[in-house]
């Protein structure tokens, strides 16, 4: 089972970035999916969440209205639109799927992690 995060880069301020996260090994289309990222020296936080169906979403509230998590089933596969983008989004993002449906903060609730992309927002 392998969760393969894509789509990280250098940015300047304000630019967007488009991350995917493709599943193989099994379908996670039961399982809600998450998003996560790591700054240096920093603990990992949430940043959105996404239920099974793509009917309900959850966001940090500092990605609110900035970041949008959005699955396609059929293609295993979750996304995570970032806009006007700030340096201190700056971050190593992971994708990881959830042993519930519903979408959940909850990091413990997370069973399956991806390695990991980075995301650079230069000044």
């Amino acid at each position: 089972v392998q969760l393969v995060e894509s789509g990280g880069g250098l940015v300047q301020a304000g630019g967007s970035l488009r991350l995917s996260c493709a599943a193989s090994g099994r379908t996670f289309s039961r399982n809600a999916m998450g998003w996560f990222r790591q700054a240096p020296g920093k603990e990992r936080e949430f940043v959105a969440a996404i239920n099974w169906s793509g009917g309900s979403t959850l966001y940090a509230d500092s990605v609110k209205d900035q970041f949008t998590i959005s699955r396609d089933n059929a293609k295993d596969t979750v996304y995570l639109q970032m806009n006007n983008l700030k340096p201190g989004d700056t971050a190593v993002y992971y994708c990881a799927a959830s042993r519930i449906g519903y979408r959940t903060r909850h990091l413990d609730e997370y069973d399956y992690w991806g390695q990991g992309t980075q995301v650079t927002v230069s000044s």
